[in-house]
């Protein structure tokens, strides 16, 4: 045994399972490269102060959740929890709403970090794929991210999610809401923590899960009875281009998300095979917050699906996915001449695009066999003194069985040929 483990609320992707994560990492990503969005990243830590006035001081992610730490210099960074901030302060620094192309498109895949409780789909360290529409304040947007977003899960074979819909209004409306819910929110009985929270951001608490909370809420006043014409008309606009699209949602009216920095538009995708942890993407509108950074007036739009909890809600369906082979051919050689022909074969192999290893460590032929079937492979080449003295190799078909002698000048076009 190892005398390190993980760290608690982490985990290690290691095969076969972490095919399942790269295949959803590139179902989600797909949709995105055929809809002009590019590629970013973002470094691993940024500036406590951009999630801080980013995401919001009163949000659990900044003031319970976030790793925080101070350099050798006494600069305080943090580890990203969230990724819309930093692809937002990229952009900015890159100039690339200067360019004159807006929206800027961009997406993103990483590791994030928040410090919780750990349990079945919520962990400390935590994968998402992440998109973001920068520069443009326009209802199609919105509904094309939901649009690709549900796209990326059909792709995977995934049925049993739920697409909640609704709109945080804007600065016109909010604050006549956010005054009403706090005069609501006063007269509860709430702990001193909550009742805090309800002074800087009420809506916070409508995403309060605890029950004790929830049961009180009920005839809280709800936004969508606040928003102004402006407001209604664009999530109206957005309503209809989803139903359009063939994209079934349900309206929530206490959808808030867990963000401060959203407005108009948020939405979030659920699956009610996950338990207590059912969401497994959300996003939504930020036209402020590239305000709140120090930036110009950027309205954008965009949103983040968890890995993680992708991975699980495949599980829970029982959808297995059509993971691409990762060995075609695996050589098995017998003796050092047939080690060096072999070896000179599988590189020529990978070289045009066949994937195939190779038998190491000098192995019997027992012991290369029993590799070979592991290894999950088509074929097996084999090949020894006598095979080689005659020119060729022995060829076995893993699935039927046959074996068949080939030329060895010629196993890599026949490999190619079978293989397709």
């Amino acid at each position: 045994m190892s005398t390190f483990k993980a760290p608690r609320g982490t985990y290690d992707l290691i095969p076969p399972d972490s095919a399942k994560y790269l295949a959803v990492r590139e179902a989600i990503a797909a949709p995105l490269r055929n809809s002009g969005y590019g590629y970013i990243e973002t470094p691993g830590f940024e500036s406590v102060e951009l999630f801080a006035r980013g995401v919001g001081e009163s949000t659990d992610i900044v003031s319970k959740e976030m790793y925080a730490f101070e350099t050798k210099s006494g600069t305080r960074l943090a580890l990203r929890p969230e990724g819309t901030a930093s692809v937002l302060r990229a952009a900015l620094e890159a100039n690339l709403h200067k360019a004159g192309n807006l929206p800027v498109k961009l997406w993103y895949s990483g590791s994030y970090y928040r410090y919780e409780r750990p349990q079945k789909g919520r962990y400390r360290h935590f994968s998402q794929v992440g998109a973001e529409a920068i520069g443009a304040e326009d209802p199609a947007l919105d509904a094309e991210l939901i649009i690709l977003a549900d796209q990326a899960y059909r792709s995977l074979g995934l049925q049993n999610f739920r697409i909640l819909l609704n709109s945080l209004g804007d600065q016109e409306c909010r604050p006549v809401y956010r005054a009403a819910l706090q005069d609501f929110l006063r007269g509860l009985d709430l702990d001193e923590d909550t009742l805090r929270r309800a002074e800087i951001n009420p809506l916070r608490v409508l995403d309060d899960k605890r029950e004790s909370v929830q049961k009180q809420l009920t005839g809280a006043p709800l936004l969508r009875d606040y928003l102004c014409d402006a407001c209604k008309a664009y999530h109206e606009e957005v309503r209809e281009l989803i139903t359009a699209a063939g994209v079934s949602f349900e309206d929530d009216a206490k959808l808030v998300r867990g963000l401060d920095y959203y407005t108009r538009t948020t939405f979030e995708f659920v699956h009610d095979g996950l338990g207590s942890q059912s969401a497994v993407g959300g996003g939504g509108r930020y036209d402020g917050l590239s305000e709140m950074i120090g930036g110009p007036a950027l309205p954008s739009v965009g949103w983040a699906l968890g890995v993680d909890r992708t991975v699980l809600a495949l599980e829970a369906e029982g959808v297995e996915l059509e993971l691409p082979t990762t060995t075609s051919v695996f050589a098995v050689p017998l003796g050092e001449e047939a080690r060096q022909v072999l070896f000179a074969k599988v590189t020529e192999l990978r070289k045009n695009g066949v994937a195939a290893d190779f038998s190491y460590g000098g192995k019997g032929l027992k012991g290369a066999m029993k590799n070979a079937n592991r290894s999950g492979a088509r074929y097996t080449i084999v090949a020894g003194e006598r095979d080689l003295a005659e020119g060729v190799v022995q060829l076995k078909d893993m699935e039927s069985g046959e074996q068949t002698a080939v030329g060895v000048n010629e196993i890599v076009a026949e490999l190619e040929s079978r293989l397709g």
